[in-house]
């Protein structure tokens, strides 16, 4: 696809989300940058420069529906927000957790989806790209609520590109690893699981393996770079790695595929 129109980034505020927005812009999209706080889209304007397209800061909170503006000429939908708590065994998780986790990371994101699908359909074409995570791709303990959710996407995801093709709809799933950001950041501490009873060696190894990917972060904006090209590309599969770790991990798993056998969408492609 060419590089026109209006682009709309939720969770744009910050980290991938933000370099998102901005190499959209850049590339020549009018791009609506989402987020719950306005103010925290400071900075976009003078980030993005006087090249390419534009960029416009919107308020959408993904846990309130009333606060979703699908904008007129829609051509592209990054799903990017997403949060997640405290790494802690599934025996000790409060289940309201998994609520909120679930109702910004997924219940949201399909609401705004279900919603941009008639605007993009009226355009004749358009993109969902949807943000998961490399992490569904190899069991990691404590990540449970996290992890289930950017599975649900997957899964959404994967089931959607075969309802919208017929209307010149593609879907894309971004799989980051190790992106410079302060969610990565934040990561950076050994699992609360440590703190209950059989847990501790465990959390000790885990937070070991999360330290041993330090070396292997990727600047936001590369990350961005990669998944804009994904996004032009009208050829390009269903998932993507978006730095050196994920696209390894993704191989490796696209190495022994699941046979969708007698499927009709055998030939789209993972």
């Amino acid at each position: 696809m060419d590089a026109s129109g209006v682009a709309l980034v939720t969770g744009a505020s910050r980290g991938i989300g933000r370099a998102i927005a901005v190499d959209l812009a850049r590339a020549g999209f009018d791009v609506v940058a989402a987020m719950r706080d306005p103010s925290d889209g400071d900075g976009l304007v003078e980030e993005v420069g006087a090249s390419g397209g534009s960029i416009t800061v919107q308020r959408i909170d993904m846990d309130d529906p009333d606060t979703f503006v699908v904008p007129d000429g829609l051509r592209v939908l990054v799903n990017n927000a997403g949060i997640e708590r405290e790494y802690l065994p599934v025996e000790h998780v409060d289940i309201a957790d998994w609520r909120a986790v679930f109702e910004t990371n997924v219940f949201g994101l399909v609401e705004l989806t279900a919603r941009a699908i008639p605007v993009l359909r009226a355009g004749g074409a358009g993109v969902v790209c949807n943000v998961t995570s490399s992490s569904i791709l190899a069991a990691i303990p404590f990540y449970s609520v996290y992890r289930a959710s950017k599975a649900a996407v997957s899964a959404f995801g994967e089931s959607l590109r075969c309802e919208v093709a017929p209307f010149g709809i593609r879907v894309i799933e971004i799989m980051p690893g190790p992106i410079d950001t302060d969610m990565l950041a934040g990561s950076d501490r050994l699992p609360e699981a440590s703190a209950h009873e059989g847990y501790r060696e465990m959390a000790e190894a885990s937070y070991e393996g999360r330290k041993a990917v330090d070396h292997m972060t990727t600047p936001a904006p590369v990350a961005a770079a990669r998944i804009t090209a994904a996004i032009l590309d009208d050829h390009a599969p269903l998932k993507h790695g978006c730095d050196d770790l994920s696209v390894g991990l993704l191989d490796a798993w696209s190495a022994a595929p699941v046979a969708l056998v007698g499927s009709p969408y055998d030939g789209q492609g993972l």
